[in-house]
Parts: structure tokens; sequence; C-alpha cells
């Protein structure tokens, strides 16, 4: 192998994470060979230019994201993350088995709520949930579903194997990174490409357009679908220009919309253009002052009533948070086996519910060991890493948790698996997470190939999120024969499993301060570290 790889192998000692790249003797895995050949060619020199030119790349297309305060090209390393398509195929249908029955869910809890009455999850777990909201329970959405877009975010442990970390359907980020870091790599490392099939991304906006089409209202035979954005100011503001262009539909902000007679329309040039279809990509709470937020600036009064009338698809509907919260995330192979009458093909992190007197207990016997983290968290936020948190941070801690024992649930910290990453000089082994998304049409859920590989950029770090500078990777689904590990277990039956342990101001003045605090709805995930 290059030089950039001399020091490797002692690196990657120092932890039991498992190597995507290399097994156990230190070769290159089948799905990696051609990645390693090409490698083996450059040195330094070539992969800082290509590194550079990456990055200036993302900069001229305006491919950044805000890292404290500052905006900066968004990380690509040169390394793809490879996955075989042998493997893929069972993510890819565990990842379609999750979204059937989390809309199944949503449709239910909204509905007769069956899944109470049948025993299977607590009805106050549901009605305590920080995103279960009443003001859309007992009507069907427009178009009949519920979870258009979602990422269901997945880590690799320390045997290799695949296991759902969380779920996000309520406002999924993150999918122009993979669209773009494509575009980047096929010049960043034009070596590799042709010498395996490597599944195509392109496909997601028009895949995307066509689900959100579908699910107009009934009798709409030419449907106008806009993305409504927060503004500007959002981290993610970029994604929503760049998914309305490549769909070729009208990018819109609150004040764009009207809502008369429980129809919406948008202005126009030409005058007021009648919407069928909002994908959003603002928080609930910001999307109806007349349901939720009195203050916001950045939604539009009567979209919740122009929803309930049938007359408008909101995508993601209104309460999908609920099915993201943290302790509902522990009963979703429950919910698999409840609504699909299918086992869970994925398994989930083992994770303690500390409403439970018992795991409460155990956890707060075993702070410095496990991860603790809020059900209603996002990108981090919150969440308290036990082997690496100060005497004074568990301590409060253990209040918190014991002042709420809803609001948080526990995980054994996971070493994710590692990928090399350029850093320092040379290529070295760092943490990676994994988002596929998924787009459902009614019908059919199709799940992209790859999805967004994130990737921590400190050795030992668990931290992917780029808000806490984590980076990212082209995520290359590729065909052929794999040597690597199983890509997930099943799910340990209900029967088998110990109940601790369920396996598995004004207008102008507000409006910049709500765009930047909406980045909460737009789920960038949690630090895989919580796994």
């Amino acid at each position: 192998m290059s030089e950039l790889f001399e020091d490797y192998a002692s690196v990657a000692r120092r932890t039991v994470a498992y190597d995507e790249m290399f097994d156990a003797a230190n070769h290159p895995r089948a799905e990696y060979r051609p990645v390693a050949a090409a490698l083996d060619e450059l040195n330094l020199a070539d992969v800082t230019a290509r590194a550079d030119s990456m990055a200036r790349t993302f900069l001229d297309r305006g491919v950044t994201f805000d890292f404290a305060g500052e905006e900066r090209p968004f990380p690509l390393d040169i390394v793809p993350r490879v996955i075989a398509g042998s493997d893929w195929d069972v993510l890819e249908r565990g990842v379609s088995q999750r979204v059937r029955a989390l809309e199944a869910f949503l449709n239910d809890i909204y509905d007769k709520m069956t899944v109470v009455s049948d025993g299977v999850i607590p009805r106050r777990l549901i009605t305590s949930s920080a995103h279960f909201h009443r003001e859309v329970a007992g009507f069907d959405p427009a178009g009949g579903v519920r979870v258009h877009i979602s990422g269901i975010d997945v880590v690799r442990d320390d045997e290799g194997t695949f296991r759902v970390l969380e779920d996000n359907v309520r406002v999924p980020s993150g999918v122009s990174y993979v669209l773009e870091n494509r575009r980047a790599m096929a010049k960043g490392l034009p070596e590799a490409f042709g010498q395996q099939h490597i599944r195509p991304v392109e496909e997601y906006p028009r895949r995307l357009l066509a689900a959100l089409r579908k699910t107009a209202p009934p009798g709409v035979e030419d449907p106008t679908v806009v993305v409504l954005t927060p503004g500007v100011f959002n981290s993610a503001y970029f994604e929503h220009t760049l998914l309305a262009g490549l769909m070729g539909v009208e990018l819109v902000e609150g004040r764009d919309l009207i809502c008369r007679g429980n129809r919406v329309y948008m202005r126009t040039t030409a005058g007021e253009q009648r919407v069928d279809v909002i994908y959003k990509r603002i928080d609930d709470e910001f999307l109806d002052p007349l349901q939720f937020r009195a203050d916001s600036v950045l939604g539009c009064p009567g979209l919740v009533n122009a929803a309930r009338a049938g007359m408008v698809t909101i995508a993601n509907a209104v309460g999908n948070g609920v099915a993201d919260d943290k302790l509902v995330y522990t009963y979703v192979p429950d919910l698999i086996r409840y609504y699909l009458s299918e086992e869970p093909i994925i398994a989930n992190v083992d994770t303690f519910r500390l409403e439970e007197p018992a795991a409460r207990e155990e956890v707060l016997d075993r702070l410095d060991e496990l991860v603790v983290k809020p059900v209603d968290g996002s990108g981090g936020k919150g969440l308290v890493i036990g082997p690496d948190a100060s005497a004074e941070e568990l301590a409060a801690l253990r209040a918190r948790v014991l002042a709420d024992p809803r609001g948080w649930i526990a995980q054994p910290v996971l070493q994710l698996s590692t990928v090399p990453t350029m850093s320092g000089g040379q290529f070295s082994p760092r943490h990676v997470d994994l988002r596929p998304f998924a787009v459902n049409d009614g019908e059919n859920v199709w799940v992209l190939p790859g999805g967004l590989t994130r990737v921590a950029m400190k050795e030992g770090s668990l931290i992917v999120n780029s808000s806490q500078g984590g980076g990212s990777k082209d995520t290359w689904v590729v065909d052929g024969q794999s040597d690597s590990a199983p890509a997930a277990p099943a799910a340990a039956p209900l029967h088998e499993r110990v109940s601790v342990w369920p396996v598995e101001t004004g207008r102008q003045d507000r409006q910049p301060e709500q765009q930047q605090q909406q980045h909460a709805g737009e789920q960038e995930g949690e630090v895989p570290a919580d796994a």
C-alpha cells in the first residue's frame, strides 16, 4: 500500500472498532480493492491537491455549513465509504420495512390507537411526547401518506453488524450532500470509478418529485409542488434551494403563501397560483401560527386547516415527530411485528428505558459507563458520554434523570466502524455512521443507494455531526462479491428480551432568529457515540 497508509495498522489497533476497508490481516476487503489500488498510486501532494480542489468546488457551489458562526465548505474526504451490494440489499429491505411500520404507527396513533388498546405501547408514552400534536388528530392526510421522506440512521458495531441508531421522519436533512459528494468524487478519485459498478444517486430528485405529485389531493391532475424553507439564515438553506432547483419547483417562504377558503396559494408576479403539495423544511411548531407558535413568522396561517380539509398535502405530515421520540424508537421492533407481521430485518442498538424503575436503577449505577441522551434531542444536544464526563457532569445528569425519567434513554458506548480518512498527512481510521434516505409514494418505499456517511475528523472521536466538526464521505454501493461481515441481524423476539433491554417581536426582527432556531427541526441526527 501507499506510504500514506504506513501507520494505519498501528493506529487501528488502538480501538476495537470494525474497520470497513481492511480485514484483521490488514488486507483490503473485496469491495475496497479498486479503491485501494487507486490510492496506492497517490502521494501526499496528489491527495492534498485533490482535497483542495474539492473544497474550492464546494465553496463555489455554496455547499457550506455553519460552524461556530463561520461558513465553511462541507468537509469531504477523498476515500469513499464502500458498501457491497449484497450488504446494501439487506439494509435496503430493513429501511423500507422500518418506514412502512412507522407509517402505519403514525396513521394509527392519530386515529384509533389500536396499538395502545392492544397493549403494544403505553398511551402515556405517545401523549407525553413533545411532538405529538392533537391539532392533527382525527383526519387522514391528503394523498394518504405521512412519511414521504425519511432518514434512518444506522451504525456498524465492533463486529461489523449494522444496527439502527435512530429514526428521522420529521424533517430529515443531508441528502444534498449525498448528491454533491458524488459529483465531487467523480473528479476527486476518477481512477476507482471505472473499476466497478457504483449504483447511482442522481435519481433522487426525480423520485422525490414523483412521490410528492402522486400524493397530491384527489382530483388534481397537474399538482403544483413547492418547497417551503425558513429562509436564507437557515443552515440547511443550500439543500432547500438545490432540491427545489433539481425538481423544477418553486422555493417559497411562509410570507409567499396565503390561505383562503381552506386552499393555499402562492404569490407570483403573474398573480396568485394554487399550491397542492408543500414539501416543508420547517419544524411543525413554526408552520402555522394559528395552531402552534403564535409568534412564528416562518409559516403561514391556515395551513393546518387546509390540510385538514384535504385541500393540500404537507410532506412530511404534521405530527410525525412522535415517531422520532427516542423512547418510541425502543418499541419499533415490536411495531414491525404488530403492523407488518414480520420480524425486524435490522436490530436496534440495545437501549435502556429510564422510565422503567429497574432500568433506571441500573443506569444510575453505571452512568460513567453509558451514553445517556434526551429522547427529543438532535444534533447531539444534551447528550452525555459517561466515560468522557466529569464527576460534576455525571452528578448533574443524575439529577436531571431523576427529575424527568421519561425524558431520557441510555445506551452502551458503541465503537462505530472506521474508514480510512486523510488526517495529518496520512490516512488514519476514523469513525463513521450512515443515513440512508427513503422516499415513500404510498405504494412503494424507494431507498437511495448509499445515503450520507458522516465521519468524525479527530482520532478516537465519535462526534460526526457537521455542526460539531464532523465531515462526510461519498457512499458507494458496489455490485460484486463481498467478504465482509453480515449486514444486519434480526432483532430478538419480545419474549426473549429482558424488560429493561429492548434489544432492539416584529416580523423582520424575529425572522433571522427563528430561521436559525428552526435548524433544530432540520434533523441532522444524533451523535452516533450515543449508540
